[in-house]
């Protein structure tokens, strides 16, 4: 959905940090480097980026013979902000609002994004976040929405972000909460296995999207996840892959969690780059 010169180099660089994650040889990443640019001369303005970002993976993991090159990451991902869950409960406990409390940390954890950044600064962006103002603000709608609704689908993002989710989850206490990751790895995005291993599962349902891409392209998905979409009333969609994957739907049950990592994204939603974004098509601010 979007897409500018200016991913190209995006790609680029989560392809650099690969090579250089898995100490290839120069051979081995000659030929790596070539495969991906003969699928930027056949593919490149033909996919959406969710789309492309999942064949230049399958690229990789051919390369690396591993299925789940990012899989040691996303178990630290997990690990890191399961130590923190203590602090976090007691933050969303002691706040005035503990459903904007713990939908700041949902939006928290977004930043934990190995295909973007593989350093952050987790406890400085927690305190940035219950410290400032959302760019664009349909929090209150959503909180409305969740109330009245009888079926809520939740979609996932990355690893070590969906335990943010998780408290988000458990502080909405919503009985028919669905939540969704990704069909099979790819890059540090969360699956069935990120979700047993946090414990999502009991706080909420758990199913796959039945498809490996780092977003959700509903007419592509299994039959399961079509069935959750179809019927549910409201529709979390955490991060921007899935902001890629869903915004041209224009479905009103949709509201887009993220922080806008990057300034194609920040620049479609016409937010500064470091944003807070809970976005609904109605356009309805909650102030």
């Amino acid at each position: 959905m979007i897409s500018d010169y200016r991913c190209f180099f995006c790609f680029a660089r989560a392809i650099e940090k690969l090579i250089a994650k898995e100490k290839f040889t120069t051979d081995t990443g000659n030929r790596l480097v070539q495969d991906v640019m003969n699928l930027f001369c056949e593919k490149w303005g033909k996919l959406s980026m969710p789309e492309f970002s999942r064949e230049v993976n399958y690229i990789l993991k051919n390369h690396t013979n591993n299925p789940d090159p990012y899989k040691r990451e996303k178990k630290e991902s997990n690990d890191l902000v399961l130590g923190l869950v203590p602090e976090l409960n007691e933050i969303i406990r002691n706040s005035s609002d503990p459903f904007s409390t713990a939908l700041r940390l949902a939006i928290a954890g977004n930043i934990i994004d190995f295909a973007i950044e593989n350093q952050f600064d987790l406890k400085t962006t927690i305190n940035m976040v219950l410290n400032s103002d959302f760019a664009i603000d349909h929090s209150l709608k959503l909180k409305m929405e969740i109330e009245k609704a009888d079926k809520v689908l939740y979609i996932g993002d990355n690893a070590g972000e969906i335990v943010f989710d998780k408290l988000f989850i458990s502080t909405i206490y919503h009985p028919h909460l669905t939540f969704v990751v990704r069909g099979g790895p790819v890059i540090n995005d969360a699956t069935i296995e990120d979700a047993l291993y946090t414990g999502i599962n009991m706080v909420a349902k758990v199913i796959s999207s039945g498809y490996d891409i780092p977003s959700v392209i509903v007419e592509k998905s299994d039959n399961v996840f079509k069935e959750c979409f179809e019927k549910a009333d409201v529709i979390i969609s955490k991060g921007q892959g899935n902001l890629e994957g869903l915004l041209t739907l224009n479905d009103k049950r949709i509201f887009f969690l993220l922080m806008a990592k990057c300034d194609v994204v920040s620049e479609f939603l016409k937010v500064p780059r470091g944003s807070m974004v809970v976005y609904n098509s109605s356009g309805t601010d909650s102030n």
